[in-house]
């Protein structure tokens, strides 16, 4: 059994205002994709300066922000808003909804496309292999704030976890910055080696977070207020997530099935 680290969620503390390290993550999160985005611009067959850049990287953190926002308060949290709205401006308190922020960025990145004269698929394909790093980034913030633990485990990665009783768990943030994050980032890495077609990153990376997310699934604990959905395991993460699975297989599909019929054109 590992001992959990007991990080003080606070990482800088002057007089009234608090920093907090699961803030400071979604910033490292988005720095690491905003230096990766700029030199994967030079890359690209199409033409991004690097202000373009810092424009797409704006727009889309205000998107996972916002959407990630909303879409937790939706999906896993509505009661609590209805009762107290402001709880929504609390992001430090953890409640962010990766799905959430996904369509979110989604929609920022169109909109910006839709001004400068971009499409859709070319800016999604460009920054989604971007958003492992946040994903990364902000497990770990998950991780230091003590939420989202796993299932009561005897494997020796288990953990006591403050908060959730005497019992060793699974790390199942670890596990998601692991997978989602460093293991994700190197498919997706080894895949973008050789051009590929229009849409295929894009369904690469849903298609790989959706697999991953829902494996860990199984091994996360869901949340007390909602439980499982179906048969006893179903969670409302791998409901989302399962569209996620499905859009990716189908933009790869009908990308390799352009591809072709461009090359026989």
């Amino acid at each position: 059994m590992l001992t959990y680290p007991n990080i003080d969620p606070v990482a800088i503390s002057l007089g009234p205002l608090k920093v907090h390290w699961y803030g400071l993550m979604y910033i490292f999160g988005f720095a690491g994709a905003w230096l990766l985005g700029r030199y994967r611009a030079k890359r690209l067959d199409f033409k991004l300066t690097s202000d373009q850049v810092d424009d797409i990287i704006f727009y889309i953190a205000i998107g996972v922000v916002v959407g990630g926002r909303i879409g937790y308060t939706l999906f896993y949290n509505l009661p609590l808003f209805l009762e107290n709205p402001l709880s929504i401006f609390k992001v430090w308190e953890g409640g962010m909804s990766f799905h959430g922020g996904a369509v979110g960025g989604y929609i920022c990145a169109w909109i910006y496309g839709n001004k400068n004269g971009f499409s859709f698929f070319q800016l999604s394909d460009f920054y989604t292999p971007l958003v492992p790093i946040g994903l990364f980034t902000g497990r770990i913030g998950n991780f230091i704030n003590g939420e989202l633990w796993g299932k009561v485990s005897d494997s020796p990665l288990a953990m006591v976890f403050p908060g959730a009783g005497p019992l060793p768990r699974h790390p199942s943030q670890l596990y998601e910055a692991f997978l989602e994050g460093i293991v994700l980032f190197c498919i997706l890495s080894f895949y973008l080696c050789k051009p590929r077609p229009r849409m295929a990153p894009t369904g690469m990376a849903l298609l790989f977070y959706g697999i991953f997310r829902f494996a860990i699934e199984f091994v996360r604990l869901p949340d007390a207020h909602l439980g499982y959905l179906a048969f006893n395991w179903l969670t409302m993460g791998q409901i989302l997530t399962i569209p996620m699975i499905i859009i990716g297989l189908l933009l790869i599909f009908f990308g390799y099935k352009g591809q072709k019929n461009r090359s026989l054109s």
